[in-house]
């Protein structure tokens, strides 16, 4: 099972990778910081405003507010912003909570498509037909929190539908929520971006329950 050190390497080179391809248009590096107890927490300067994100406002007052405070470890070049945050109990994961905030103003985009269209990657933005919506994987091992398929441990959830909680197989790492934002939203016929991500091999064990198997749930790659 990944460590805290695991993680935060995981993120960096990540991180690092986005960079050099180009895909990334600004970025915060993560940190690691321990409570002096047990709690050790992999996060990213801003993070203090990742709440806003939970409030009744309008989508785009969340993404300006994220975005102006520098609050995401990654704004992709389409404005997208991903967050990565782990929070872990001796060793033991505890919390975790990584996002993608797509920009909510794709009319830049839509208006003046013979800027982008020289690049393919932008196809997807400028089709007329695209709404933009945010997803989040969740995973809460906190006792009083986890109640069986209504809050499952680990979750996905979209659209900031407030009980949008989709069970998830297992906790997810920085590789495999990277892997799954390149494969799915910048992924093109000529560049697979997802492919050339610096791989990692450890994965958190499974914690989905038998009730939450039997709906329809997300698989993700995991341990015993």
């Amino acid at each position: 099972m990944p460590s805290p050190s695991v993680v935060l390497q995981q993120i960096k080179s990540i991180i690092l990778f986005l960079v050099d391809t180009g895909i990334a248009s600004d970025q915060n590096f993560p940190f690691q910081r321990s409570d002096g107890d047990k709690k050790t927490e992999i996060t990213f300067p801003g993070a203090q405003h990742v709440s806003i994100a939970m409030k009744d406002k309008l989508y785009s007052d969340i993404y300006d507010h994220l975005s102006n405070e520098r609050a995401f470890n990654v704004k992709m070049m389409d404005g997208a912003i991903l967050q990565l945050m782990y929070l872990f109990n001796e060793q033991e994961l505890e919390k975790h909570r990584l996002t993608f905030f797509p920009s909510p103003y794709l009319e830049e985009f839509q208006n003046y498509p013979e800027i982008y269209l020289e690049d393919e990657i932008y196809a997807d933005i400028v089709a007329k037909n695209i709404v933009a919506f945010p997803l989040r994987f969740d995973y809460d091992a906190r006792e009083g929190i986890f109640k069986e398929l209504e809050h499952p441990k680990s979750h996905l959830s979209l659209g900031q539908y407030e009980n949008c909680r989709i069970p998830v197989s297992a906790p997810v790492t920085p590789f495999q929520f990277l892997q799954f934002i390149l494969r799915n939203f910048y992924h093109t016929a000529h560049e697979r971006y997802a492919d050339s991500l610096p791989h990692f091999s450890q994965v958190f064990n499974e914690t989905i329950m038998v009730a939450e198997k039997n709906v329809i749930h997300v698989k993700t790659p995991s341990g015993a």
